[in-house]
């Protein structure tokens, strides 16, 4: 069944426009039809169209199911955005595919993009949310300084590790370093790396300087390569094995 997202159907039992078009127009779905909802937030409801619009569909719950994290951690990816904006998208796409809590674009002194467009990136997290047929999308941050972030995990209980390029600085492997079912923290820098400074900051601040193998990889594969080597780990140790 087809999943759709509709964040307020507690509060507010309809489609949004572009999930009432999907349903209405492409897929031809008529009052009485039945549709598979999730809020974004751990629910999935099975829900019956009312009325057929394509502007707006109402619906009627018949059954709410509540989906959990297949995963335990809460998991924290920062990075700093690509230089071209589809490779970005590409990297939300996949670190929702993968499983990921939280993704926070940060802003480093060596970034060659400045700007970004949060609302495109919650775009793609929902289509990817949806086609992975998961219920929990991720909070996507605004732009944020880098030294902003580094001094919010300050305090946190997080396993906290920053990927970095320079081999003279001791570096930890990343398979072998992180210990489940901890909470984790991934700060991945721009194509440039990043400065001496930054390093200093999260390096101060309790962050782990971090390689996630021996192939040098670009900032969006490094973020999905922490990613789903957090998510393996935890499979591991969940199985027993």
């Amino acid at each position: 069944m087809i999943r759709f997202h509709a964040p307020d159907i507690l509060t507010s039992p309809y489609l949004p426009e572009s999930d009432s078009k999907h349903c209405i127009k492409v897929l031809r779905m008529q009052a009485g039809d039945e549709v598979e909802v999730t809020d974004g937030k751990g629910h999935i409801y099975r829900c019956r169209i009312v009325a057929e619009s394509h502007k707006r569909t109402p619906l009627e719950i018949v059954e709410t199911i509540s989906l959990p994290k297949v995963w335990k951690p809460e998991i924290t990816v920062a990075v700093a955005p690509t230089k071209h904006m589809d490779r970005m998208e590409w990297m939300v796409e996949k670190l929702v595919e993968i499983g990921v809590d939280r993704i926070v674009p940060v802003l480093c002194r060596r970034s060659e993009r400045r700007e970004i467009k949060i609302e495109r990136l919650e775009k793609i997290a929902v289509s990817a949310m949806k086609q992975s047929l998961k219920a929990i999308l991720p909070v996507i941050d605004e732009m944020t300084p880098v030294l902003d972030f580094i001094r919010s995990q300050s305090d946190s209980g997080a396993s906290r590790y920053i990927g970095y390029c320079d081999a003279s600085t001791p570096r930890c492997l990343l398979a072998r370093d992180y210990m489940p079912p901890a909470d984790a923290t991934i700060l991945i820098g721009p194509e440039g790396d990043f400065a001496p400074e930054e390093v200093k900051a999260a390096l101060d601040a309790g962050f782990v300087a971090a390689t996630f193998g021996d192939n040098r990889l670009r900032t969006e594969t490094a973020a999905i390569v922490a990613c789903d080597t957090i998510q393996i780990i935890n499979q591991r140790c969940g199985d027993g094995l």
